[in-house]
């Protein structure tokens, strides 16, 4: 296909259709499909896809739509679908389920603040209330790393070494509806890339099994300790899937944790998604003038990657946080892992949380600035800040 000007929302349809069209020589493909701002026209992209072994179901719900694509990935399809914001919160519990299940579905959410009041722009806080399912959690940067993120997810959730369902995540709006130049790979590489799915605990005609049937609480728990050594393998199989990645496409895919300017930065900032990009940005110029600042990227949130980060920031002596994402009486969610990441490591860094960018406002360079100066002088930590938002209450007051 080459290289085209194409939205996030063109990108994740394109990856969604060649990864379910490269299992047409196995059980195919299938994709529950509901339309919600912003997500719309990925579902749209699907739907017009011409499949060769493959079914996309328009329904009701969101609840239903995750309920398709539960159904088709335990007959062994390869399965996926999209959604966002409340739609998310209505498809909570097959969320669940679908984890539960270990299925590999990949779902494709673009990230919407949660209402009422009702808002349709960026903000984390739809995908990361889901946080505590299994479920894997990639947030992407830019609309290529949504597509490349996308086909990886399959590879990844498919290995039978994880066999857990993945999220990919991309900011509403800066994301979904932008253009930019992205790379749209043939068929036949994807074909190369994503070998046929063959589920070992389908639903199989010769050999009848109930599924979600009651369970003593000893069956109950050894299946939560079997999900969690399949979270524990995820950093060595995501390692072998970006590398084949690689040989195919002839393209990198970003890591779980990307790093700029840590090595001997004093003060370091911890983003994700688009903000990272702006931060980056940020940073660059800070130390092009001497100073001694460095960003951490968290693309994987679910694992969360805290061995990683604590060598990423191993000689840091204050880290911030940037949160574009709010959990009621606490503060952000990544400043929270973040912190207990660095729980009971000698002579650690100050860990400080900063709001910014929540309901889908604007974080500037001015806004990164503002949180760097606050954090270079910081001896302490506190309550999570929300920069921007202060200056707005003394201007109405």
């Amino acid at each position: 296909m080459g290289t085209e000007l194409v939205t996030g929302n063109h990108a994740a349809g394109y990856a969604l259709s060649a990864a379910g069209e490269a299992n047409r020589f196995a059980r195919g493909a299938a994709c529950g499909i509901y339309p919600i701002t912003p997500q719309t026209e990925i579902v749209e992209y699907v739907a017009s896809f011409p499949f060769s072994k493959g079914e996309v179901v328009p329904v009701e719900s969101e609840h239903s739509a995750m309920g398709v694509s539960i159904g088709a990935s335990l007959a062994g399809a390869r399965a996926f679908t999209a959604s966002s914001s409340n739609g998310l919160a209505y498809m909570t519990e097959n969320i669940m389920v679908a984890g539960f299940y270990r299925l590999p579905i990949v779902m494709v959410a673009v990230n919407r603040t949660l209402g009422p009041p009702w808002n349709i722009w960026a903000d984390q806080g739809d995908t990361l209330f889901l946080r505590d399912f299994p479920w894997i959690q990639l947030y992407c940067q830019d609309n290529q790393e949504v597509l490349d993120t996308t086909l990886l997810a399959f590879r990844l959730a498919e290995d039978p070494r994880i066999l857990l369902p993945v999220m990919v995540c991309m900011d509403a709006f800066i994301l979904s509806h932008t253009q930019t130049a992205t790379e749209l790979p043939e068929q036949e590489l994807v074909d190369r890339y994503l070998p046929p799915l063959d589920l070992p605990h389908r639903l199989r005609g010769d050999h009848p099994v109930t599924l979600g049937g009651l369970v003593w609480p000893a069956e109950a728990a050894y299946q939560r300790a079997d999900v969690e050594r399949a979270m524990a393998r995820v950093p060595e199989v995501l390692a072998e899937c970006r590398a084949a990645f690689e040989d195919v496409f002839g393209r990198p895919v970003g890591d779980a944790l990307e790093t700029w300017g840590t090595e001997d930065a004093a003060t370091i900032l911890v983003a994700s998604s688009t903000v990272a990009t702006t931060a980056r940005e940020v940073v660059r110029r800070r130390r092009e003038a001497g100073e001694k600042v460095g960003i951490v990227r968290v693309k994987m949130f679910r694992p969360f990657p805290e061995r990683a980060l604590r060598a990423a920031c191993a000689g840091a002596r204050r880290v911030g946080v940037l949160d574009r994402n709010y959990a009621a009486g606490v503060g952000g969610v990544f400043w929270q892992d973040t912190r207990a990441a660095f729980q009971g490591v000698p002579r650690g860094p100050l860990v400080q949380g900063y709001l910014t960018g929540l309901c889908g406002g604007d974080v500037t360079p001015e806004t990164i600035a503002q949180v760097l100066d606050d954090l270079t002088r910081r001896r302490v930590a506190e309550r999570p800040l929300w920069p921007g938002l202060e200056v707005a209450e003394e201007a109405s007051a």
